[in-house]
């Protein structure tokens, strides 16, 4: 294949380059495709998805509403999502043989809750469609000859030459350092989607523990999210602390991650937190306060927070004093707990920067610098909240990527 010359090389064996590619080809039969993949195999970041059943779109279908989503985006999405959004995504694999299924929080799944539904759509989209592959194949150089135009791309035992080139490269600082030798922008990289350290051990000792509904503030630097959250052996987690993390990626990064999180437990008011507890208290007087955890929150949890609170375990409702009452409102709605570091989530590494969106034409996300030149995926500043949304970003930029492409 390095002597013929490619319609399309993709770099890149992931969601984006593997899309690109199947609607490039399906729009332009007997194309010569190839994916170059750098790693020993393609879609690893399908594959682990969602715990392995690959979360891959969200059922958000109002594109203003969906790019409420992408904390670096938004505004330059709001176009492509007009074009290709979740309903295309679904309409999209389900025309392929893979059903898909809504849950509770909106996000998407295959009907067969795995990943390898995906993965093996396609592959067999590969195969229908005469697309090469080549794994453990890393790109080590990209050239444009004005003169032939033609892209060179050369790899460590082989050269190729392409009349277009897409970059589905993810966070790949190679391919960020060649765009920026020829003329790109790109965004420092900094870690998106992490979990919180926390310096406190007795809560930590709670690991495993989660809470349907709270609320996370960084006072320090206005940020604030809500939603569950869960407690680990380092610190927390869930996707509130996710949502929190992607909002605040730059800032949070500039402070090395050492900074104060407020959390309410409850996701109320202290007025209406203060007012359940005292009707809890004037109706069960008689009953033992820590044996009757309040705000759906789990016993041991709300054993640690009475702890903190200095209320024993052998004490009434009747016999809590209104200073501890406003003590346990407060610890309530406005625990402060000192972050010390991040972790990252799972094997899902997001991060906020790439190249910067001015120079693409968003509308088929196409280099402003150079010719035939394509991008979509990570590579971009491009990143969104868990839930499916930086997969949608990706079937977006993908699929318009292949429709403007020339046959």
């Amino acid at each position: 294949m390095n002597k013929e010359t490619l319609d399309l090389l993709v770099v890149g064996g992931g969601a984006a380059g593997f899309f690109c590619a199947i609607n490039y080809a399906e729009k332009n039969p007997g194309k010569k495709i190839l994916i170059l993949e750098a790693g020993t195999e393609p879609l690893s970041k399908v594959r682990i998805s969602g715990g392995g059943r690959c979360n891959l779109t969200h059922a958000c279908w109002d594109p203003a509403e969906l790019i409420s989503n992408y904390p670096r985006g938004s505004k330059e999405l709001l176009g492509p999502f007009h074009k290709f959004g979740p309903g295309d995504t679904v309409q999209w694999f389900e025309d392929r043989g893979v059903p898909l299924k809504v849950e509770e929080d909106g996000r998407m799944f295959p009907a067969s809750n795995r990943s390898q539904s995906i993965v093996d759509c396609f592959m067999k989209q590969l195969a229908v469609q005469s697309i090469s592959l080549k794994t453990r194949c890393r790109a080590l150089a990209f050239s444009w000859d004005q003169e032939s135009q033609l892209w060179t791309i050369q790899t460590e035992k082989q050269t190729f030459v392409s009349r277009q080139l897409f970059l589905a490269a993810g966070s790949d600082n190679r391919t960020w350092q060649f765009l920026k030798e020829n003329g790109h922008t790109i965004i420092d990289p900094v870690p998106s989607l992490f979990s919180f350290n926390l310096k406190d051990e007795e809560l930590k000792k709670l690991m495993g523990l989660s809470v349907r509904s709270t609320s996370l503030e960084v006072p320090e630097c206005g940020l604030t999210a809500e939603g569950p959250m869960l407690i680990t052996h380092w610190g927390l987690s869930g996707p509130a602390v996710l949502r929190l993390s992607a909002w605040g990626a730059r800032i949070l990064f500039d402070r090395n991650y050492q900074f104060k999180l407020v959390i309410n437990w409850t996701n109320q008011s202290p007025d209406e937190v203060q007012a359940s507890l005292n009707a809890y208290k004037n109706a069960h007087g008689d009953r033992f306060v820590q044996r009757h955890p309040l705000f759906d929150i789990p016993s041991r949890l709300w054993a640690y927070l009475l702890m903190r609170c200095r209320i024993s375990a052998e004490m009434k409702w009747s016999g809590i004093q209104r200073t501890q009452m406003e003590q346990l409102t407060q610890m309530l709605c406005r625990q402060t707990l000192e972050v010390n570091g991040k972790t990252r989530f799972k094997e899902e590494f997001v991060t906020a920067g790439g190249v910067a969106l001015d120079e693409v034409d968003m509308r088929r996300f196409k280099s402003r610098k150079l010719p035939h030149l394509y991008f979509a995926g990570e590579i971009l500043d491009i990143d969104a909240i868990t839930g499916g949304f930086n997969f949608q970003a990706a079937w977006t930029g993908a699929w318009l990527a292949a429709m403007d492409m020339n046959g």
